[in-house]
């Protein structure tokens, strides 16, 4: 699953923009735990917090419910904040070489430019590149609203994870193989699921019922620049262009 260029990541914004009119959107990003048996000498490293045995798919999706990127096979125990920051999507963002497209100013306005962002849960946590809601706790209907939009385009990862689950049955059940094995079975089955989303081109309704579970809550303190940004984003949701 190759790293989107330049041009892809924009192609993805687009379609955040038109479906769930959030700006310069590259993706919706969370992880789920995929259940194990037990293996044999793991210890705890693969019990999580619900207590069972899993490995976690971590995951990127775009508006058409595609994968963008995926990871697979950390420790069900590990939180979600320290899988996302082990991973190479983050390194190459921290880095500066995942390629996303220059800042630029949100569809209504000319000014100041803004940058591209994935968007998640309150189990990230708030920077540059990833925006998440506002704590759930003494909200203005402004906050309210921006949680809203931004739940709006979350879901479309929510939505993928549903569909591949309700497509390959092998996620029904504890995958009866050893974790390495179970990392292959599950990559291909993203990779799969790419396929007959391309080949299918429509958009299904969302399962009702998403058998896999979200990850423990974790966050580290945003930077100043990345408070204001999500400030800045909730006063354009009020606003005639950013409205909707």
């Amino acid at each position: 699953m190759p790293v989107p260029d330049t041009t892809k990541w924009e192609e993805i914004a687009q379609g955040f923009w038109t479906e769930c009119k959030f700006p310069n959107c590259v993706g919706a990003l969370d992880g789920k735990h995929i259940r194990l048996q037990k293996p044999v000498g793991s210890g705890s490293h693969y019990f999580n917090y619900k207590k069972y045995f899993s490995i976690v798919l971590m995951a990127v999706a775009d508006a058409d419910y595609k994968f963008v990127y995926v990871d697979v096979g950390s420790y069900g125990s590990s939180n979600d904040s320290g899988i996302f920051q082990r991973t190479t999507l983050c390194r190459l963002m921290e880095e500066g070489r995942l390629r996303l497209p220059r800042d630029r100013p949100w569809p209504g306005t000319r000014a100041p430019a803004y940058p591209y962002v994935f968007v998640g849960d309150e189990a990230f946590a708030l920077s540059d590149h990833v925006m998440r809601p506002y704590p759930d706790r003494g909200l203005d209907a402004s906050q309210l609203h921006f949680n809203a939009r931004l739940s709006r385009a979350r879901r479309m990862v929510e939505c993928t994870f549903g569909i591949l689950v309700s497509k390959w049955r092998v996620f029904h059940t504890p995958m009866l193989l050893k974790p390495g094995n179970a990392v292959v079975v599950v990559k291909a089955a993203c990779i799969l699921h790419n396929f007959v989303r391309q080949e299918e081109r429509e958009t299904p309704e969302p399962p009702n019922v998403l058998p896999l579970m979200p990850l423990r809550r974790y966050a580290t303190r945003p930077r100043v620049v990345s408070l204001r940004n999500r400030d800045q984003l909730r006063l354009y949701f009020t606003t005639p262009p950013g409205r909707g």
